[in-house]
């Protein structure tokens, strides 16, 4: 591999010229910059990263740690990040933990290492480590999605607890009184908020839910599929609130397979308004908000605090939206009284 001083010498300059040339640090003459590029095109140089980011003091490199990157809810965030970025000058390292806490704790370190600009941290949860990690870290950094107590950090999220409240309420409005909920992993701060937004809109119209109709699985459609599977067994709810999008998919498979008409015989809401619940079928009824403009103000939030990291604290909290589709109906026979 070619280097600095293989171009000066087929330029026939000092290297500390050609470094003038490559990085526009101080004005040469026409005649010597169409020689160091044309020694360049020759000898096929590349310039070395590491080398003008030790000079420079900056990678121009944003580092993304997401708990699954096969969830369709990460990858529209990851892709609004990396638009916002490639706009402004920033490439984006991604790395997927797999919802497992030790992995994303070696990421990090490794991010660290690679001397990244900035961070922005979407959390697998569950993972004291991780936050005791972060709060110790001088990078600038954003948090997306769930909070990690402890880290005095920029963070952007959804209301998560106002909108499992705005779907609950919506499944009360259509008339329905028996209503599940299939919560994400107990340990997760937003399985967490999620069910207390569930809870509070059957407290507040008086609804008594029974323990059995609410069930905790993985934030998949495999998890919502398999929880689904045991509330549609025998005596099923009129109604089901599923902690994320894909669980909701789930639901809607597990609730073809036993011939159970969605919406008539059975309401399904998710969470998250990802781009695939437009598309199954029934379409989904969901709460949310753009995932790609989320990813975008996190990043927003990033290059500020790199430019300006003595600023204040920044905490957005999005408020959702119900997003109706197909897949909720009035409840059969029901007059729906709860306003």
């Amino acid at each position: 591999m070619a280097t600095i001083k293989d171009v000066a010498a087929l330029a026939g300059i000092s290297y500390t010229t050609v470094s003038h040339v490559v990085n526009k640090t101080r004005p040469v003459s026409e005649e010597v910059r169409v020689k160091v590029e044309a020694a360049i095109k020759h000898l096929d140089y590349v310039p070395s990263a590491v080398a003008r980011s030790l000079k420079a003091k900056t990678t121009a490199t944003i580092g993304l740690l997401v708990p699954n990157s096969l969830n369709p809810y990460f990858a529209e965030l990851a892709r609004g990040i990396e638009d916002y970025c490639e706009r402004n000058g920033y490439c984006v390292i991604l790395c997927n933990s797999d919802d497992n806490p030790h992995k994303q704790s070696s990421y990090l370190r490794v991010l660290l290492e690679k001397r990244v600009d900035g961070l922005i941290v979407t959390s697998a949860g569950g993972d004291s480590g991780l936050a005791e990690g972060l709060a110790a870290v001088r990078t600038p950094m954003v948090i997306v999605d769930r909070g990690l107590e402890g880290v005095d950090a920029d963070l952007v999220r959804i209301d998560h607890e106002y909108g499992a409240y705005l779907a609950t309420r919506h499944l009360l409005e259509l008339g329905h009184r028996d209503i599940a909920c299939i919560g994400g992993p107990a340990n997760t701060s937003v399985a967490q908020m999620r069910l207390a937004g569930f809870l509070r809109a059957l407290k507040g119209a008086g609804v008594a839910v029974p323990p059995e109709r609410i069930l905790q699985s993985d934030f998949t459609s495999t998890g919502g599929y398999s929880a689904a599977a045991l509330l549609l067994q025998n005596n099923p709810p009129s109604a089901i609130f599923a902690g994320n999008d894909m669980m909701g998919i789930g639901v809607l498979r597990a609730a073809a397979e036993r011939s159970i008409r969605v919406p008539s015989e059975l309401s399904v809401i998710g969470f998250d308004d990802i781009q695939m619940s437009r598309y199954v079928y029934p379409a989904l009824t969901t709460v949310g908000q753009s995932i790609l403009q989320l990813g975008e103000k996190a990043a927003e939030l990033l290059l500020r605090r790199i430019a300006k990291p003595g600023q204040a604290i920044d905490q957005r909290i999005v408020t959702p939206n119900i997003v109706l589709r197909e897949s909720t109906a009035p409840l059969a026979g029901a007059f729906a009284e709860y306003r």
